[in-house]
């Protein structure tokens, strides 16, 4: 979503912290550069003036001017104030409450509010331990009420059963009622929305809050909607009271400016964001990460997190071991990918590197195809056991069968074998090398941005960034010393990107 807001930021800054010293014109004829990208990715006008205002202060006074690094230093400042504008600290949702503890979502028709309804039910139940109970209040939509229902049953959540000829208010009271007698933790109130914003619509969210008094009310907006959106924020605002924003299709083309601009127009935290279509595509919020991704700093904390989610450690202790002894089959590299796969593919991981934003067109240039890893698992899934164990037995007809059988030529599946020679020649390298120190046995490849093994030390991360256009800007928070390994990943190199695993041009 952020994709373009970040190409401008990061060009414009790139060009201060390639300057020895600034001088006072320097920073106004950045501002307003600046202040102009801000405008066209849909920041609300007032938003992007407070902005401007604070930063140019910043900017101009005595700390820039006598810094080592002043361009690095307003980079800084900008990181600063887009935290403060996006809301400073991440706030979670809100469970301190008596249960049945209510939740309210509303917004309008077609902003994704029954999948986030869903989608938030899933991560109570699933990473809280909440007993969670759905209830549609949308009595005008056909089939909405039975739409939630289906996700209910696919993902095991109860939904409250449908009566017929009731209103809104009248079933939230029910949902109340059930939640009570049923022992439930959690009752999530899909309301009803309209296509665009009307009384009507106010008014009975109005009356299903005063009927169900929620703890936390939702506002789900489409990231999409741009300045619409900041209209919508402080409408709810004034008529129902919101308590935090969903942001929904951030993986979407949206220009990022409903974001910057609903926060700092309603006060209300953005708490949660939908990254795409399934019901486990929905993320916290955290300004400060956000900020990062959109001066292209990466956001290396949200990746480790997304591995400690997605990656089995027994199993990865068992990978690291074989890797270690030279022992690195196909079966093993299609682990590797699926991992890879659950981690957001190719695009995902790489947004959140640092740098990798800076490096777009030569990106673009490479021609990165998303659909590699499916690819490549439909290959080893095509082999026997014995053929993913022994990749040596592969002779001509073998090949042809495998080829066939996933839909795909020889050539694909000779560069998959020449891959996984490859890396399984260097994972030996490097467990001859690291040893049994007490990083472990993997610790060879802490370099490598964590095949397999560590994560680089906070004095490695120092020197990459160092290396980088630009480098990073002082006064950014450490990496923990103590962070997990990403399986998968290799250093990337261009074009071709051919350290991570099989990326390389489409054919």
């Amino acid at each position: 979503m952020f994709d373009n807001l970040s190409e401008r930021l990061g060009g414009i800054l790139d060009k201060l912290t390639r300057r020895g010293a600034l001088s006072e014109a320097d920073v106004d004829a950045a501002m307003r550069e600046v202040r102009r990208a801000l405008l066209e990715a849909d920041v609300a006008l007032d938003v992007v003036r407070s902005f401007i205002d604070k930063v140019r202060e910043q900017a101009i006074g005595a700390t820039v001017v006598k810094s080592v690094t002043p361009g690095q230093m307003v980079v800084k400042i900008v990181h600063d104030e887009l935290v403060a504008t996006l809301g400073s600290d991440g706030q979670g949702i809100d469970l301190n409450a008596p249960a049945p503890v209510a939740i309210m979502m509303v917004g309008l028709q077609g902003s994704g509010k029954t999948t986030t309804t869903a989608k938030l039910a899933r991560r109570l139940t699933q990473r809280d331990k909440k007993k969670v109970l759905m209830a549609s209040l949308d009595v005008y939509r056909p089939a909405a009420q039975e739409q939630l229902a289906v996700l209910g049953r696919d993902l095991s959540i109860e939904t409250l059963p449908v009566v017929a000829n009731q209103q809104p208010q009248q079933i939230a009271i029910r949902a109340l009622q059930a939640a009570k007698l049923g022992g439930y933790d959690i009752v999530l109130l899909d309301t009803a929305g309209r296509t665009t914003l009307d009384e009507e619509m106010m008014q009975e969210a109005a009356s299903v809050k005063a009927a169900a008094s929620p703890h936390e009310v939702l506002l789900v907006a489409d990231s999409l909607t741009g300045q619409d959106a900041v209209n919508l924020a402080r409408a709810f605002d004034e008529r129902v009271g919101l308590t935090g924003i969903v942001l929904t299709r951030v993986d979407g083309d949206g220009r990022g400016g409903a974001a910057l601009s609903m926060r700092a127009v309603t006060g209300k935290p953005i708490k949660l964001m939908g990254t795409g279509e399934k019901t486990d595509a929905l993320e916290d919020f955290f300004p400060s990460r956000i900020a990062s991704r959109i001066l292209g700093m990466g956001d290396i904390v949200s990746l480790v997190e997304k591995a400690a989610a997605n990656i089995d450690a027994e199993k990865a202790a068992r990978t690291a071991e074989k890797m270690r002894k030279g022992k690195f089959d196909l079966a093993d590299l299609r682990e590797q990918l699926s991992q890879m796969q659950n981690m957001g593919g190719i695009g995902g991981l790489m947004g959140m590197l640092p740098g990798v934003a800076k490096m777009k067109n030569q990106l673009a240039a490479a021609n990165l195809d998303e659909k590699v890893l499916k690819r490549q698992m439909a290959l080893i899934d095509s082999m026997t056991r014995e053929e993913r164990k022994n990749p040596d037995i592969l002779k001509a007809s073998r090949k042809k069968r495998i080829a066939t059988g996933a839909g795909l030529r020889v050539e694909e599946l000779n560069k998959l074998l020449k891959m996984h020679r490859n890396m399984a020649d260097m994972m030996k390298a490097m467990g001859k090398n690291a040893g049994a120190g007490k990083r472990g046995p993997m610790a060879g490849l802490a370099n490598m941005m964590g095949i397999g093994g560590g994560m680089p030390s906070p004095e490695q991360i120092k020197q990459m960034a160092e290396k980088m256009p630009g480098g990073l800007p002082q006064g950014m928070p450490s990496l923990p010393k103590d962070m997990p390994g990403l399986p998968g990943l290799g250093k990337p190199t261009l074009p071709g990107l051919g350290g991570f695993p099989g990326l390389g041009k489409k054919k």
